[in-house]
């Protein structure tokens, strides 16, 4: 597999800007799910690194984290990994990647771009984060489906759209300058190999 250097630098710093988000974290009493912008960072990551280095730089902080890092509200280990909120984090990384996919064919210009790049980030990072979250939280308590929806997504709906929204104003401006093959530096010239 090929990497180029300033993609492996922009991964790690969106890595950063995940943990970063982390700390800015509101519980709310009746769920163990609390409300962060983690989400936020996951879909800059894929809006603005495509899909090879959103995948990477969010892959790094959940590999990171369950081998001990305390990177995830400054906890880390299996623990956080397998814990109630595990469930969202695993998809995080496959949720990037998949806006980095499907962002990569909208020209993000107009009333129709932005709604369609608004789509995109709702659905890949908002709601497919849930469908892996809700069932693990459910799991998780041992409560029933209806339960975790209550406590595990009809609370944050509302927080993710006008993340999603303002995710939309960042990356349409950055993504008509700097597209993610020039932000990544995908040329030839700086190209390294990576062994995999």
């Amino acid at each position: 597999m090929k990497l180029s250097l300033r993609g492996i630098v922009f991964s790690a710093l969106m890595a950063a800007i995940l943990v970063l988000f982390g700390y800015i974290s509101i519980p709310i009493g009746f769920s163990p799910v609390p409300i962060t912008l983690q989400t936020l960072a996951v879909m800059l990551a894929g809006g603005l690194l495509g899909p090879r280095y959103g995948f990477l730089s969010i892959a790094l902080v959940v590999v990171l984290t369950a081998i001990g890092f305390p990177l995830l509200h400054g906890t880390g280990g299996m623990a956080v990994i397998l814990g109630s909120t595990g469930g969202y984090v695993w998809m995080w990384p496959f949720s990037a990647m998949l806006i980095g996919l499907f962002l990569a064919r909208i020209k993000l210009n107009g009333f129709v771009g932005y709604f369609l790049a608004f789509l995109v980030l709702e659905l890949f990072g908002s709601l497919l984060i849930y469908a892996s979250g809700v069932p693990w939280l459910a799991y998780q308590y041992k409560m029933s489906f209806t339960e975790a929806m209550i406590q595990g997504f009809y609370p944050y709906i509302i927080g993710d759209l006008i993340k999603a929204l303002f995710a939309v104003i960042i990356i349409a401006p950055v993504r008509m300058v700097f597209p993610p093959q020039r932000l990544t530096g995908q040329t030839n010239s700086s190209i390294v190999k990576v062994d995999a």
